[in-house]
C-alpha cells in the first residue's frame, strides 16, 4: 500500500494509524520496581531529571495550545491526542520523581511565541533529533544494566510513544507542506533548516550541561554515566540500529524520518573508510 504524500488518503491513513495505536494507562499504576540503595543512588546521579520533567510539561502545553488552530478535524483530533500523551509523559516523570526522591520540581512554563505553528514544528524536529540520540543512549544504559530491567520496561512505554510521535510528525509535515505547494526539494531544504535549529538548541543544552541546569530543555549530555569505554562510533551505531529496529514496528506505508539515519549511515561508512586507509597512510608517512 502506498500513498501520495499530502493526499487526503495519506492524511486519513497516518491520522488513523496514530489514533488507533493510542495506549491507555495510568502512570500511577505502572509496575514501578523497588530499587536497592545502590540503584537509587545511580538513578539520583543522573543530572537531567529536572530538564526531562520541564521539557515534557512544556511539550504538552505547546501541543495543547496549537491544537485549536488546526482546521482539519481528523488532524486536529490526532494532535489533541498527542498533547494528551505528552502531558502523560510529564505525569510519568512526576510519579518517578516522587517515588524515588529525585531532585526535580515543576517550574513555570515560559510564554510561547505568537506563531504557535512554528513553535509546534520546532518542537517536532527537536523531538526527532532527541529521539534518535535517545535511542542510542537508552540502549547503552540498558546493556550496562544501569537500572533493573523492569525499570527499562516502563521507559520502553515512553520510548514507543515518542517514536509514534515523530512518525506522526514526519507524515504531518509532508501533508502540511504538500498543501502549501512545496515539492520534495523545498521540503528537504526546510527540514534541514529546522534540524539545524534543533542542533543549535542541542549544542546549547550540552553547554548548559557543564553548568547548573536551568530546567529548560532535555538533552543526552551525560551518556558516559551509563557506560565505561564510551566510543563515538559505538554510540552512532547504537542510534542507527536502534532507530531502524523501532521504526520496523510501524506500517511501512507510513513515511519515516530518514535524514538523521542517512547522516549516521554516511558517518559510519566514512569511519569505515578511514579505518581501512589508516595503515596505508602510516606506511606512506614512514
Amino acid at each position: 500500500m502506498t500513498f501520495e504524500a499530502g493526499s487526503d488518503a495519506h492524511k486519513a491513513f497516518f491520522c488513523k494509524q496514530f489514533i488507533d495505536t493510542h495506549q491507555v494507562f495510568d502512570p500511577e499504576t505502572l509496575p514501578w520496581p523497588e530499587l536497592s540503595e545502590a540503584e537509587l543512588a545511580r538513578l539520583r546521579t543522573v543530572p537531567f531529571w529536572q530538564e526531562v520533567y520541564h521539557t515534557e510539561r512544556r511539550a504538552g502545553a505547546i501541543v495543547d495550545a496549537f491544537t485549536p488552530q488546526i482546521v482539519d478535524p481528523i488532524v486536529r483530533e490526532a494532535v489533541r491526542l498527542q498533547g494528551l500523551e505528552e502531558a502523560r509523559h510529564a505525569d510519568l516523570i512526576r510519579v518517578m520523581i516522587e517515588r524515588y526522591g529525585l531532585n526535580a520540581h515543576p517550574q513555570p512554563i515560559e510564554a510561547f511565541p505568537d506563531d504557535l505553528e512554528t513553535a509546534f514544528i520546532d518542537f517536532g524536529f527537536g523531538e526527532c533529533l532527541d529521539a534518535f540520540l535517545g535511542f542510542g543512549a537508552f540502549k547503552s544504559a540498558r546493556q550496562s544494566h544501569f537500572l533493573p530491567e523492569s525499570m527499562f520496561d516502563i521507559f520502553d512505554i515512553l520510548m514507543f510513544e515518542e517514536t509514534r510521535h515523530i512518525v506522526f510528525f514526519i507524515n504531518y509535515m509532508a501533508w502540511r507542506e504538500k498543501q502549501r505547494g512545496l515539492g520534495p526539494v523545498r521540503r528537504t531544504a526546510k527540514s534541514l533548516r529546522f534540524y539545524a535549529r534543533a542542533l543549535r538548541r542541542l549544542l546549547s543544552m550540552v553547554h548548559r550541561g557543564q553548568q547548573p541546569h536551568d530546567g529548560r530543555d532535555f538533552a543526552i549530555t551525560q551518556t558516559n554515566l551509563f557506560l565505561d569505554g564510551f566510543s563515538f562510533r559505538g554510540f552512532v551505531e547504537d542510534c542507527y540500529r536502534e532507530n531502524a529496529r523501532r521504526m520496523n514496528a510501524f506500517d511501512p506505508a507510513l513515511m519515516q524520518p530518514r535524514l538523521l539515519s542517512g547522516i549516521a549511515d554516511l558517518a559510519l561508512k566514512g569511519l569505515g573508510v578511514w579505518d581501512k586507509s589508516r595503515p596505508f597512510l602510516r606506511r606512506r608517512a614512514t
